[in-house]
This record gives C-alpha cells, structure tokens and sequence, in this order.
C-alpha cells in the first residue's frame, strides 16, 4: 500500500484526510520502522506546531484502520510502517538494524493447504548483521592474542 491508497483507504473508513494526517502517513512511508517519537522528530521539520499527542493519537488510527503495521523488534516500545506487502524482519541484537526480507511462503498457499484464511503475517528473526557477525569475530581475534 503507498501513501495515495493509504488516504484513500482513510476517506472510506469516513475519516478526514487531513494536512498532519498526510504529514505523518508520508514520515512512515518514507522512514518505515520509527517509533512514534522518532515519526514527531522528523514531521516537526515540516509542522513545528505538531504535538506528540497528536501523533500517537493518529498512529493508533491508523493501526485500528489497518493500514500501518506496528512490530517492538525486541526494543518495549512499538515501531510504525505502512502496512506492505506480506515480508518479515531480521533484527539485529547487536546493533538494532532491522532488514526486511520478502515472505518466503505465500500466504494464499497457507490458505489452501491448512483451510486456513490468513489475513497478515508477523514474523521476526533475531540474530546478528553481517556487520557485527565481522565486529564480533574481530573481537574475538583480538581477545585470543591474535
């Protein structure tokens, strides 16, 4: 879903497409896995009148409507993307990078297979990135006296 869908999907729940609204639905889209502090930083640069409140208000919106997705990626506080199309995320324990990856089993399948009707999917993979699985093992070379 983009951002016009997105305000589409808005009116036909029969909710006001406002100026802040469009604001933070365009934060989210462009900066997917933000937390709702992060979306006020970056939308104060175009409204520096918008409130924190008003953003946790519309982010709770929008996931009631269905058209953001939130995911804690281990961290106790929620993280905010448009809801796309079916992926998952690795997360990364060392330093909190968050990859997507596409699903790797089609949801439709599922369905047919399990006489199951899937209507999303949520899945989060822990581990370490590239870049600290390298950290990681340059420190242990070093620890070693190599």
């Amino acid at each position: 879903m983009d951002v016009a869908e997105v305000v589409d999907a808005l009116r036909a729940a029969g909710k006001r497409v406002t100026q802040e609204r469009r604001l933070l639905l365009r934060v989210i889209a462009a900066n997917p896995h933000l937390d709702a502090n992060e979306i006020y930083i970056k939308a104060r640069k175009d409204d520096p009148k918008l409130n924190l409140s008003t953003v946790y208000r519309t982010v709770k919106m929008f996931t009631e409507l269905g058209l953001v997705e939130t995911s804690d990626f281990g961290q106790g506080h929620e993280h905010y993307e448009i809801r796309l199309k079916n992926h998952y995320h690795c997360i990364c324990l060392g330093c909190g990078k968050v990859i997507e990856i596409p699903a790797l089993l089609p949801l439709a399948k599922v369905g047919k297979d399990y006489g199951f009707s899937v209507i999303g999917a949520k899945i989060e993979l822990f581990g370490y990135c590239e870049d600290c699985q390298k950290k990681k093992a340059k420190e242990s070379r070093t620890s070693d006296g190599r």
